[in-house]
C-alpha cells in the first residue's frame, strides 16, 4: 500500500470539476470545434471586449517583467467606482481566490463556516481544504434562508458565504434582507456576500453593498470580472472589506497573483460601459428566449438573476446526466448539477440568439429521444 500523505480532511475533498471544454468534447464524440455551443460555464458570450484586448496589447510589452504586485493601477479604478480606500480591497486569481484566501485567513481546522444548501460548489471545497466543519443550511425555494442561516451561526463559526445571485440556481436575496441579516451577524463572523453576477440584476434588484462594508466591519464583498466582463481566461476578482480584513487576506495572498495582462485588461473593461449594457440586454433577452421555450415544453425552471437558468429535464435521478449526454452527442455544452443534490436539473449558461436556438432545438431532440427509450 502506497504512503498516504497530508490530512485526511484533503484527501476527502473530490476535486472541482469545471465545465466541458469545446476541444475534449470535439474528441469524445468526434465533432468539429466550430460547430460546438458551449452553454456551460455562465461565461459572456460575446468573450473579451475589445477595450481589454486593446489594454493587454499594450501591457505585452512588459511581460518580461514581475507585474504590480500591489494592482495599484486597478486598485485606483476599484477605489473610483466604489468610493472605498485602496487599502479596502484585495485582488485575487479570480474571485474564486478571494473565497479561497477568506477561509484560510479566517478559519482554523475544527471551527465552522455556514453556507446553503444549493449554493456555489467552492463555499464547502474551501470548508473542508481548512480542515473546517461545515454547516449547510437547508435552502428556501432553492434559494438562501438568511433566517435559517443566522440561527445556525455557532460559537465557533467565523465564517459565512452568501451568493447572491446565487450558483447554480440564480434565486436572488434583497438588499434588505441581506442588510437585516449583517445586523443579526456576531462581530467576529466575516460574512463572506459573493457577487459574481451582480452585473446581470434588474434596475429594481440593484443594492450598492460597498456601502455596507462602511458600516460592517465584519463584512467582505467579492466580485469577478470572469461574467459580465468577459474576462473569464484572465482569472482576476476582488474583494471589497475594511482593513482588519484586507490585512489579513494580504498575509496569505500569493504574490503577483493577478498577472500584468487581467491587471490591463480588467481596468478598461471596468471602464466600457457599452460593453456591460450590451452583455446585459443580451443576457435579459436570451433568459426570455429560454422562459418561453422552457414553458412551451413543459419543463419547470427556477426563476434566474443570473446570467444562467437552472432546468428540470425529467424525474428521475438519472435524468440530468442522460439528457446532458444526449446534448453532447448534438455538440452542446451545459452544465449537470448532480454534485449539488440536483440530479434531475440542468443549468444552461444564456448565450448569444443563435446559440440559445441551437440549445433550445438540441434539449427538445434530446428530451424526446430519452423519453423515447
Amino acid at each position: 500500500m502506497s504512503k498516504q500523505f497530508g490530512p485526511e480532511y484533503v484527501r476527502a475533498i473530490a476535486p472541482y470539476q469545471a465545465g466541458k471544454p469545446i476541444s475534449e468534447v470535439a474528441r469524445e464524440f468526434g465533432l468539429d470545434e466550430a460547430n460546438i455551443v458551449k452553454l456551460a460555464s455562465n461565461e459572456n458570450p460575446f468573450g473579451v471586449p475589445e477595450s481589454a484586448k486593446q489594454a493587454m496589447a499594450q501591457a505585452a510589452a512588459e511581460l518580461g517583467r514581475y507585474p504590480d504586485a500591489n494592482g495599484y493601477e486597478l486598485k485606483v479604478a476599484l477605489s473610483k467606482r466604489y468610493d472605498v480606500p485602496m487599502e479596502w480591497i484585495t485582488l485575487g486569481n479570480g474571485s474564486n481566490d478571494i473565497l479561497e484566501i477568506a477561509a484560510h485567513a479566517f478559519v482554523e481546522a475544527g471551527q465552522s463556516i455556514v453556507y446553503s444548501q444549493y449554493s456555489f460548489a467552492v463555499y464547502a471545497l474551501a470548508t473542508q481544504g481548512v480542515g473546517a466543519r461545515h454547516i449547510a443550511v437547508p435552502a428556501k425555494a432553492h434559494g438562501h434562508d438568511l433566517d435559517a442561516m443566522a440561527a445556525a451561526i455557532q460559537d465557533d463559526t467565523r465564517l459565512v458565504f452568501i451568493a447572491n445571485p446565487n450558483n447554480p440556481t440564480g434565486t436572488f436575496v434583497k438588499g434588505a434582507e441581506i442588510e437585516a441579516f449583517l445586523k443579526k451577524v456576531p462581530s467576529h463572523v466575516v460574512v463572506v456576500l459573493d457577487e459574481a453576477y451582480n452585473e446581470f440584476l434588474s434596475k429594481e434588484d440593484q443594492y450598492e453593498s460597498a456601502a455596507w462594508v462602511k458600516q460592517f466591519p465584519n463584512l467582505l464583498v467579492s466580485r469577478t470580472f470572469s461574467k459580465a466582463y468577459g474576462l473569464a481566461g484572465l482569472r482576476v476578482g476582488f474583494g471589497l472589506a475594511q482593513p482588519g480584513i484586507t490585512e489579513m487576506m494580504n498575509r496569505i495572498r500569493q504574490p503577483f497573483n493577478v498577472n500584468s495582462l487581467a491587471q490591463a485588461a480588467a481596468i478598461a473593461a471596468l471602464n466600457d460601459k457599452d460593453f456591460l449594457d450590451k452583455s446585459a440586454q443580451n443576457n435579459a433577452a436570451g433568459y426570455q428566449q429560454f422562459v418561453e421555450a422552457f414553458q412551451q415544453m413543459g419543463l419547470e425552471y427556477v426563476p434566474s438573476h443570473g446570467n444562467f437558468v437552472l432546468v428540470k429535464v425529467g424525474n428521475d435521478l438519472a435524468a440530468g446526466a442522460r439528457v446532458n449526454l444526449a446534448l453532447l452527442k448534438q455538440g452542446v455544452i451545459v452544465r449537470p448539477v448532480g454534485n449539488y443534490g440536483l440530479p434531475e436539473w440542468l443549468r444552461i449558461s444564456i448565450g448569444l440568439p443563435q446559440e440559445n436556438a441551437i440549445l433550445i432545438a438540441a434539449l427538445q431532440k434530446a428530451l424526446a429521444g430519452t423519453r423515447a427509450e
